[in-house]
């Protein structure tokens, strides 16, 4: 849709071709159906945000900045405001209200809609001719593909761009979730499956690198019977480059507030006020119901233990737990079930000052098609934004 608006707007004949039966079906759904659609800082953080290839953005996002990108939105009706994190999300927390503001302003700029899917992406000498639908050949002297990856395909997000793109003779770089919940090697209790904790800090260990932590944030987690998502989770993911069954382990701070002196002593008041009950009734003091069964497993310590009788070494064995709560990594979930696809067509293949195709004149790309993927935080609409902008002007 950014695309169509700025080639439009540099007073090209524009047609967008959509497979679904409204447009924007993926983006209404970003951000929980709130949309974060930048983040308000500068193209360095953005770079520094994005880990693969994102020094070939540049161009687009000196062109189309997230100072740019929020200029667009307000000076077509939808105020923004700025989060935790710069997170940028519309003032109405309506992800539609985003789809509606593009889709207003590309009928103004005389963009032509046509609700089919493309079949073929048609090209001769080196160079694009036109498309096919099932029903109908079209001629046109250039193509924007902006079909975004495989991720969530309930959108129509189907991954057809790869497929245009090889036929074309490009190369499409392995696909990968990002994003993406992590399934785990230890078993979820179903007491706690979908369990929500608002408040938990969450660190990931490389096992292979001498234990290095690659990735450590505070925010949501949710326990899954697979394993673990939320946003503190989605983002660790993207920070796993590398995925092999049990090489990553996760460090779970069940109380980020207290110190482990702190907690000690609060867990010595708990205990000393719960002498005659057991082990579960003294977690239920400290945990969510939904983790107490689990978490008890996992202490070692037997659920009939009277509060009394608790060891001090088991003491501090709770204590640990809940400022390490430890899960092992076994892989990632679907990509179907991934936010962003990482991987895609060769930024190699394609002008960063353009967009346009290194080997097919007329052809250009942009958004998730290629291969640059970025952490959470509004990055990914936004490398998506720009360089549709760069191609649609180019």
């Amino acid at each position: 849709m950014m695309a169509a608006v700025f080639a439009a707007k540099s007073g090209d004949r524009v047609t967008v071709f959509e497979k679904n039966s409204k447009i924007g079906r993926k983006l209404c759904i970003t951000g929980k159906g709130r949309c974060n659609l930048t983040n308000n800082c500068d193209v360095r953080t953005v770079i520094a945000n994005t880990p693969t290839n994102g020094r070939f953005l540049f161009s687009a996002l000196n062109r189309f900045s997230p100072e740019d990108t929020m200029r667009f939105f307000e000076e077509n009706g939808l105020p923004l405001k700025t989060e935790r994190g710069n997170r940028v999300f519309p003032v109405s927390d309506k992800a539609y209200d985003v789809a509606d503001t593009l889709l207003r302003v590309a009928r103004k700029e005389g963009v032509r809609l046509i609700f089919e899917p493309v079949t073929d992406i048609l090209s001769k000498d080196g160079r694009i001719t036109g498309l096919e639908t099932a029903s109908k050949s079209f001629t046109f002297d250039k193509i924007i593909i902006a079909c975004g990856g495989c991720s969530y395909p309930l959108t129509g997000s189907t991954g057809d761009g790869y497929g245009f793109a090889r036929k074309l003779g490009h190369t499409v770089t392995p696909l990968k979730p990002s994003l993406v919940p992590l399934e785990t090697v230890e078993s979820i209790s179903s007491d706690a499956d979908r369990l929500l904790i608002k408040n938990a800090s969450l660190t990931v260990c490389d096992n292979n690198n001498g234990g290095k932590r690659i990735f450590s944030d505070f925010g949501e987690l949710q326990f899954m019977n697979y394993g673990v998502s939320g946003a503190i989770v989605l983002s660790a993911s993207s920070h796993i480059r590398e995925m092999e069954s049990g090489r990553y382990r996760l460090s779970v701070d069940l109380k980020p507030a207290l110190s482990e002196e702190k907690l000690d002593a609060r867990l010595l008041r708990e205990i000393s006020a719960r002498r005659t009950e057991n082990v579960l009734q003294l977690m239920r003091s400290l945990l969510p119901g939904g983790m107490v069964k689990m978490f008890a497993e996992m202490s070692g310590i037997p659920a009939s233990r009277i509060c009394s009788e608790i060891t001090r070494t088991e003491r501090h064995r709770i204590v640990t737990l809940l400022k390490g709560f430890s899960l092992t990594v076994k892989g990632f979930r679907p990509i179907e079930e991934a936010i962003v696809t990482s991987g895609g067509v060769s930024v190699k293949e394609i002008d960063p000052k353009t967009m346009e195709s290194k080997l097919i004149s007329g052809l250009y790309f942009a958004g998730e098609v290629i291969d640059v993927d970025a952490y959470t935080g509004g990055f990914n609409l936004l490398c998506a934004f720009s360089t549709g902008v760069l191609a649609g002007e180019s």
